[in-house]
């Protein structure tokens, strides 16, 4: 999505090219340069369709909760100038890509 919604704020993601609990792990590491254990997975919601009528395009949105054990740790990779730690409800004041702030509530409901 990086080269699909530049400028906008996002959590970590990929496209799913293996199992897709691996994948969440992968894409942390590639994006943050946590390792797993570094993370403890919070939540786990079904994947969720996000169609985006301006790009004619659907996605497939594998949504992970996941508590960093040591924020100071984060190294953010070419795909992100910044982070910030917000509320949940304060996402719905971002300019995000498609449908973030809903996909955290559903991982928000399902904490295990």
């Amino acid at each position: 999505m990086v080269g699909s919604y530049r400028g906008k704020w996002a959590a970590v993601s990929g496209y799913v090219e293996e199992e897709s609990d691996k994948q969440a792990y992968r894409e942390i590491w590639e994006e943050t340069s946590l390792r797993g254990e570094d993370v403890e997975l919070k939540s786990k919601g079904d994947p969720i369709a996000v169609v985006d009528q301006q790009m004619e395009t659907k996605w497939i949105v594998h949504p992970y909760l996941f508590e960093v054990k040591d924020p100071s740790r984060i190294r953010l990779n070419w795909e992100h100038v910044e982070a910030r730690w917000v509320k949940p409800e304060e996402v719905k004041g971002f300019d995000t890509v498609p449908l973030l702030y809903e996909t955290l509530e559903k991982v928000l409901k399902q904490r295990l």
